[in-house]
């Protein structure tokens, strides 16, 4: 029996692809840089800001300022969500799962754009506040378990009863170092270039919010 389901955000609770993007876009773009694909940008997104900070430099071939990854977290605070919104069923299922299980949310990105995408989408109301963790709190972001074995000593779940839901390799890696279960949202950006190879079979693999309610 599952008793505590902790959910990555980006990828998984949200589509916040459009906004990362530009963001993203807009810094390369006063730097000199020709804009990148949107998709191209949802491939590097899922270990935070500064790796995917690096990661677009990178491929858009211009040389990173000292100072891009307090650019990039100014620029998106603006956008947060001119276009990001839930997926599609996400606060009935969350609010439903919610009622035979506790709730979480595990994230790399910073806690105080996650509050506000939360709050914003009127998703906050689903999770108590202290069982949301962010990239930039005391623990070390994922894969490092840290985080994940904290939520779950939170509720005294032990950490076979509880499952990670997310939508990348990072998460599964996280999930695998903490001794928790995976649940894999295939609609999501982040499981775009996971490497079919690691999977060994005992995942869950979604593919809409609304599969979670199957599950027990």
């Amino acid at each position: 029996m599952i008793r505590l389901f902790v959910f990555d955000l980006d990828g998984t609770l949200v589509d916040s692809l459009h906004d990362l993007s530009d963001s993203a876009n807009e810094l390369l773009a006063s730097c000199g840089g020709a804009p990148l694909e949107m998709d191209a940008v949802g491939r590097m997104v899922g270990e935070g800001a500064a790796a995917l900070v690096a990661r677009v430099f990178a491929a858009a071939g211009v040389e990173k300022p000292v100072d891009a990854l307090d650019r990039f977290l100014a620029i998106y605070d603006t956008r947060l969500l001119n276009h990001t919104r839930a997926y599609e069923g996400v606060p009935e299922v969350i609010s439903e799962l919610g009622a035979r299980a506790s709730l979480a949310v595990l994230t790399n990105k910073p806690i105080e754009a996650t509050r506000r995408i939360l709050d914003g989408l009127n998703l906050s109301r689903l999770f108590d506040a202290d069982a949301v963790l962010g990239g930039d709190g005391p623990h070390p972001r994922k894969p490092d378990p840290a985080g994940l074995q904290t939520l779950c000593a939170r509720v005294n779940v032990a950490a076979s009863d509880a499952m990670l839901v997310g939508d990348s390799l990072v998460d599964w890696e996280t999930a695998r170092h903490g001794g928790t279960q995976i649940c894999l949202a295939r609609y999501g950006f982040g499981f775009w270039e996971f490497p079919h190879d690691r999977l060994d079979g005992r995942e869950r693999l979604i593919d809409s919010p609304g599969d979670l309610l199957t599950f027990s």
